[in-house]
This record gives structure tokens, C-alpha cells and sequence, in this order.
């Protein structure tokens, strides 16, 4: 009898493990994933009456007729594309996918993919607010006629930021929508926010329909990261903002009469290709003049990153595409967005801060930062005991970062706790602490974090230090039993130096995917940046964070960003005519690298000076880039032209061709003959035992100053290669003249790491300066 049972068993056991593994790969055969799927729109046959027919006949043709598939009436196709990149999104499965791409008229497959977010002194800061002046907000420089698309988390429309008093009518060229939804309304659209439209169809086929519970599925910002680059980039003025009283001022974007679209393609689980592509192709039929994209999804080749193809078709249409270069500082080569047709910004400091003091019981002070304004206060006349649950040792402890969980009430009750930074959110680790029955919290950076210091609105008392003075702080409680602190906030301090400082976790160069573009591109403020907020949510963003404000102070590229993109809507409103290249040539030829004590702008994770690899050309200089004297023009084709340097396959080619029939007339040398506004220089030795042959680059500068105008050059000098200049004159005698010029780097002595220098054009007003990168490449192995 247990014989026959359990032979039963047996049987059942492998019956059913044989039929696990036969239908599981079936199933997987038959999973669908999203894809977005380039077509050539001129191979269209005339049997079809439009594009779209044509391409939904494409995908229905490469579908599986298998028994499986036919019981499947899931709609395949969720986008159609048709301006900055032609084509549909579609669900398919791998299978179908690779079929598909071999049929004529495809040109390219690209697997869906997943992008992050890189999460009001500003515009005083940058120069655009003189303390005594209003003409910089004059009615011809508020960019009223310009629009900028925000691609985020949607948009807060009840923000003072987005009030349209004073604003002219919306411009003609607009033809955009405003979309309803969930708590979204046309109603709330205005000369200010002339549109706004939601992207989920990707974002669903990836993750499973949007819980509106959690989240509004519509263009309402549940998260408030939208709603600040929104408000950064062109906000109305607001008198008395304020983050729980810190930063109290005046609120206003960077060019506060320009118009806002916001086109909302993040949501909680990420943001994906086929919905940002939607977006950027929706934005550019919708009339924007800028595109503002804070987001970003590692670094792949120029063909095989949709988010790189969909915006050299927006700069095709004379859109400017502004993008964040990352949060993976300091790291070197971390940089996100890096084609030479999007403009690459990282992140620096302003000369605000908001320090509070730990004083400890041995009569040290140590010096952070902190946001902190509650009920809960501590006495600064009282000393508070200290516990570290950590050691010396170089093992991690989860204890000593505070996470949940992991603090015995019993430990710290009563105490301050010290935290590591990392595995948590900052302010969650506050939480922890507080829940733990702890009066305070000193967050402690640590090798990864350096002495950058980033200020949060804590949930209790709470001071964020450097990583040396963290490492003081926890010898002196690992070795005294009586170890004690207090804490004391002092507010919001101006004046700052040396400021700016490139910010420790903005994104690196160099760009190797073309060691001759020169990446990032310039640098504006990204740390403790004050803008409007959505009030679905708490200034930690966390859910357990029950307050709201109508204003949050926020660091990341994702807050440089907007900067720019703000920036760059000031120069387009001033010099309409102008392309996106001459746009981010003057925004980089003006920018500056010497900080408010006239030195070198320095690396704040290094505390040493940078270098273009870190902060590009420079620092933004708004009030300089309306009047840069000269500029470096391109039209697409030139950009097309670089790609032909790149080694790329005619079917790779024609990812970016398809639209205006380019081809290779093959006008530059190399690709550092792109008439880019930064200079790289790479030798490559061809044997270990030859010298590097001598470099020689090309350039074109369009007149936009003075029509008779008189420039001379001037470089810096260099260790490993002599620089020559011809000519080293250039004289205009009329606007929008064009003169070229050459430069020879003629190779000295090797240098093992890169230089750095400048070229400079003056003509005693202007001066037009060039960031140069001058690498020595091994030879091949």
C-alpha cells in the first residue's frame, strides 16, 4: 500500500515537472514586451492611404499565428509617432520583434527601456535679478513668446508659480492641449500653462495598470519633482517663498514669462523610452521651442538610444533639448545624454547655505547643514548623549545606517543617534530614529559622499556632516561612555564662498563614447534649489511625511536642468532666429570658470580645482549668453556629418536619416572637426615606439555681435603639444558673417592623463571662450 502511494507520488511529481517545463517555455516564447519600431516613412507604398495603416499592416504581418497568439485580442500597437521620430511602439514578442525588423520599410528596432529622474536665489545668483535693477525683466527679455516642454512628473497648476497675471495671450504657433483626467481639468490651463498631456501606455505594458489610489493619472504632479522643474525653468514671480521658513525670498524661473507644457512620463515605477518618446514627438507637433528632460537612462550607442534619435529629431524641427547629465558623481565616464545635439548640463552650487552646528560635549564644533523646522526642538544649552551603533571596522553594519528595523528602543531612547549615509533615504533614517524613541540624528557622510553636503527637511532634529568630521565624531563616542552633543540650526546664510562648487554627485566626463565631444557642457546651480512643490506629497517625498508646502528646496541635475532649458528660452525670446546649436553656444562660449574669490570653480569631492571634464565650458552666465559676439552654427546635416565619423553601418545611419533622405558627403576630417563650441584634441599613438601624428581641427564662428568687429585669439599653453592658431585674426564687416579658422596640436612629450586649457576670441568687449581637452590614446592592443 505505501508502496503504491508513493509511486503515485512519483508519477504525479514527474508528470507534472515534465509539464512545468514544457509549457513554461512556451509561455515565455509568447511573453510581449514593448518595443518602438522606426519606419522609413518615405517607403511607404501608395496601395496604403496613411502612414498609420501602413504601419499597423507592418506589425499585424510579423505576428505569431500560432494557437496561443490567436487566442490573444490584445491591441498590439499603444503609440504612433509621427513628427520627431516616425514610427509605432507596439507589444511584442521577441520572436516577433526579430521578424519584424528584417521587413522593408523597418528601420530599426529599439527594445523598450527604463529611465530614472536625477533627483529662489537662483536667478539673483546667475545675475538675472539685479539687487537694484528691473530692466532685466523687461517685456522684451521675459521670453513671453517662447515654450518650453517640461517631460517630468506632470505639473501642480494650483502653484502660485504658474499664475498667468501680466502675461500676453498664448502664442499662435501653440497647438498644444490641455488633457483631462484624474483631479486635471482644461480649466487648469492658462497663458502660463498652455498645456499639459499624460504618457502611461509604455509605463503599463511594463508594469501593470496605474493604481489611482497611489497616483493621478492624468497630468497632476503627485510627485512634486515636475512642479519644481517647472517652476525653475519659467515660474511667475512669488513674494515670500519659503521651505519652512528657510530661503524666504522671492520665487521666480529663469525666464518667468515664458510658457510651460508639461508632459508627464514618470511615474512611481520609472519612466519608459516609448512614453518619453511619445512625449518628445507629441511636444515638438505642439509648437515648443525647448525641451527640459531631467531624467536619464545610462549611456548607449547614438542608434540604439531612442531618447538621442527622438531629440535629433526635435533639433531637426529648431527645438533646443536641454537634459541632466546624471547624479553618478564623482565617478569618471558617468555621465547620461551625452550627443553633441542635446545640451548636457551638470550640477554646481549658489552662495546659499543652511548650516546648523553640532557642539559636543569635548567642546568641538562641527559644521552641516540642515532644513529642519518642527515642534520638536532641542535645547542648545543642553548636552544630549550620543550613540553610534557602528565600529572602526570596515565592515557595514546595518545599525549604523539606521535602517528599519535594526534600532533597539532600549539603545537609543532618548539619545542622538548617529547615522551613515546610504542603502535608505536620508530623511527615512530620521524616521527610524524617532520611532526608536531618539531626539536627534547627525547624518554622516561616507567615502562615496566626500564633504558635499546636502541640506533635507527633517522629520526630527537633524544635522548632515562631512565624511572627515563623521570619522572624528564616531572615534570620539566609540571611545568615551559620556559622549554628548546639542544641535543648533541657524537658518538660511548668503554670501557663500567660494561658490559656485561643482556639486560632488554630479555626472563626469568624459564622454567616451566620443573622447572629441567634450561632455558635460556647462554646469548651473543643482544644490538646495528652492521651487514651487506638489502638495499630494511631503517635502521628504517620503509617505509617512504628513506635511505640505507650497515651496521645497532640492538638489540634482534634474534641478540644473531647467536651469538651462529656462536660460536658453531667454536667449531664443531675445535672438528668435537662432538655431539650438547657436542657443548652446552662446550659453557655453560665456560661460565662466572662476568662482566669487576669482579662482579656479573647484570640485566640491575633491575640495581641488575642476576641470571640463566636470563643469564642460563653465558655469551658466545668462546676463553674457544674450550677447556672445560670435557663435559656433551647425544645421542638422552637420550633426549628420559627425555620425559619418562614427563608424556606424549605412542601416545604423539611417536611424537618423530617414526623415530628410541625408547622406555622407563626408565634410569632416574627423569627428573633432564638428563645428562644436568645446575643443578636443586626441593623439593616438599607432605603435608603442612612434609619435602621435600632429591634430589638426577646423572651425566656423558666425558674427552676432557688431557688424565691423576685430577678434584676436589667445591659448593657454600646454605641457604635451605646441598649439598654432591660423589666423589669429578675424575681422568681420558684416553681421552673420562667417570666418573660419584651423588649429595644429602638434605633439611635445606624452602626457599620461589629460590637459586642460583655453581658446579664447576677444575683441574688447566679447569674450568668446572654448574649453580644450588634449588625450593621449595608447596604441592598440
Amino acid at each position: 500500500m505505501a508502496k503504491t502511494l508513493m509511486g503515485n507520488v512519483a508519477f504525479f511529481l514527474t508528470t507534472y515537472l515534465l509539464l512545468f517545463t514544457m509549457l513554461f517555455p512556451a509561455n515565455a516564447q509568447f511573453a510581449k514586451k514593448t518595443y518602438l519600431i522606426q519606419m522609413d516613412k518615405s517607403a511607404m507604398p501608395k496601395a496604403f492611404p496613411n502612414h498609420l495603416e501602413w504601419y499597423s499592416s507592418k506589425v499585424k504581418s510579423a505576428l505569431s499565428t500560432s494557437p496561443e497568439a490567436d487566442m490573444d485580442n490584445e491591441e498590439r500597437i499603444i503609440y504612433t509617432y509621427q513628427n520627431a521620430f516616425h514610427g509605432v511602439a507596439a507589444k511584442l514578442t521577441e520572436e516577433e520583434a526579430e521578424k519584424l525588423e528584417a521587413e522593408e520599410g523597418v528601420v530599426t528596432i529599439f527594445p523598450e527601456k527604463k529611465y530614472e529622474l536625477h533627483t529662489t536665489r537662483s536667478p539673483t545668483f546667475l545675475g538675472l535679478e539685479p539687487e537694484k535693477s528691473t530692466n532685466m525683466w523687461s517685456e522684451k527679455l521675459a521670453g513671453h513668446d517662447v515654450i518650453v516642454g517640461v517631460l517630468d512628473t506632470g505639473i501642480w497648476p494650483e502653484s502660485e508659480s504658474f499664475k498667468d497675471v501680466g502675461l500676453r495671450p498664448v502664442p499662435s504657433h501653440w497647438k498644444g492641449t490641455c488633457e483631462i483626467g484624474t483631479g486635471f481639468t482644461n480649466s487648469h490651463c492658462n497663458k502660463k500653462v498652455v498645456g499639459a498631456r499624460v504618457f502611461y501606455h509604455g509605463y503599463e505594458a511594463a508594469i501593470g495598470r496605474i493604481n489611482e489610489q497611489k497616483e493621478y493619472k492624468s497630468p497632476r504632479d503627485q510627485d512634486g519633482h515636475g512642479t519644481h522643474t517647472a517652476a525653475t525653468v519659467g515660474g511667475s514671480p512669488v513674494h515670500g517663498a519659503n521651505l519652512l521658513g528657510y530661503a524666504n525670498g522671492t520665487a521666480r524661473g529663469m525666464a518667468p514669462g515664458t510658457r510651460i507644457a508639461a508632459y508627464k512620463v514618470c511615474w512611481i515605477g520609472g519612466c519608459f523610452s516609448s512614453d518619453i518618446v511619445s512625449a518628445i514627438d507629441k511636444a515638438v507637433a505642439d509648437g515648443v521651442n525647448v525641451l527640459s528632460i531631467s531624467l536619464g537612462g545610462g549611456v548607449s550607442s547614438y542608434y540604439r538610444d531612442s531618447l538621442s534619435v527622438a531629440a535629433f529629431g526635435a533639433m531637426e524641427r529648431g527645438v533646443f533639448v536641454s537634459c541632466s547629465a546624471g547624479n553618478s558623481g564623482p565617478d569618471p565616464a558617468s555621465l547620461t545624454n551625452v550627443s553633441p545635439w542635446i545640451t548636457t548640463v551638470g550640477a554646481s552650487t549658489m552662495d546659499r547655505d543652511f548650516p546648523s552646528d553640532v557642539k559636543l560635549g569635548n567642546g568641538k564644533k562641527i559644521i552641516g547643514v540642515s532644513l529642519y523646522k518642527g515642534k520638536n526642538v532641542l535645547s542648545i544649552k543642553k548636552q544630549y548623549p550620543l550613540v553610534y551603533l557602528g565600529s572602526n571596522s570596515s565592515r557595514v553594519d546595518p545599525r549604523s545606517m539606521c535602517l528599519e528595523g535594526t534600532l533597539d528602543p532600549k539603545v537609543v531612547s532618548g539619545k542622538i543617534v548617529i547615522c551613515d549615509r546610504g542603502l535608505s533615504p536620508r530623511v527615512l533614517k530620521g524616521h527610524v530614529v524617532r520611532s526608536a524613541g531618539g531626539v536627534g540624528m547627525i547624518l554622516t557622510n561616507t567615502e562615496a559622499n566626500g564633504e558635499e553636503l546636502v541640506a533635507d527637511s527633517h522629520l526630527l532634529p537633524a544635522v548632515a556632516i562631512g565624511e572627515k568630521e563623521g570619522k572624528e565624531l564616531k572615534s570620539y563616542v566609540l571611545s568615551s561612555k559620556t559622549a554628548t552633543a546639542a544641535l543648533a540650526f541657524k537658518g538660511t546664510i548668503l554670501g557663500i564662498k567660494p561658490s559656485p562648487v561643482v556639486a560632488a554627485f554630479s555626472s563626469r566626463g568624459p564622454n567616451f563614447l566620443s573622447l572629441e565631444i567634450l561632455k558635460p557642457d556647462l554646469v548651473a546651480p543643482g544644490v538646495n534649489i528652492l521651487a514651487a512643490w506638489s502638495e499630494a506629497i511631503g517635502p521628504s517625498g517620503l509617505k509617512i511625511d504628513n506635511r505640505r508646502v507650497k515651496f521645497n528646496i532640492v538638489s540634482g541635475t534634474s534641478m540644473s536642468c531647467p536651469h538651462v532649458s529656462g536660460v536658453a528660452a531667454l536667449v531664443k525670446s531675445r535672438h528668435p532666429e537662432w538655431s539650438p546649436a547657436a542657443i548652446k553656444s552662446a550659453l557655453m562660449t560665456t560661460s565662466y570658470v572662476l568662482d566669487n574669490t576669482k579662482k579656479t570653480l573647484r570640485d566640491s569631492s575633491t575640495a581641488k580645482p575642476s576641470s571640463p571634464y566636470d563643469h564642460g565650458a563653465g558655469h551658466i552666465d545668462p546676463i553674457r549668453a544674450l550677447d556672445p559676439g560670435l557663435v559656433y552654427d551647425m544645421v542638422p546635416q552637420d550633426y549628420f556629418e559627425f555620425l559619418c565619423t562614427q563608424n556606424l553601418t549605412p542601416t545604423q545611419l539611417k536611424v537618423f536619416a530617414k526623415y530628410s533622405n541625408r547622406s555622407c558627403r563626408h565634410s569632416l576630417a574627423s569627428s573633432g572637426d564638428l563645428n562644436y563650441p568645446a575643443i578636443s584634441s586626441v593623439f593616438t599613438q599607432k605603435t608603442t615606439t612612434s609619435f602621435p601624428s600632429p591634430v589638426i581641427l577646423h572651425r566656423i564662428v558666425t558674427n552676432v555681435g557688431p557688424p565691423d568687429s576685430k577678434y584676436h585669439v589667445v591659448v593657454s599653453p600646454f605641457k604635451g603639444a605646441s598649439i598654432k592658431v591660423e589666423p589669429e585674426t578675424l575681422n568681420f564687416t558684416r553681421k552673420h558673417q562667417k570666418l573660419s579658422y584651423k588649429i595644429t596640436f602638434k605633439p611635445k612629450v606624452r602626457q599620461t592623463s589629460p590637459e586642460f586649457g583655453t581658446l579664447v576670441w576677444k575683441d574688447g568687449f566679447h569674450t568668446v571662450r572654448s574649453p580644450i581637452v588634449i588625450t593621449w590614446l595608447p596604441p592598440p592592443m
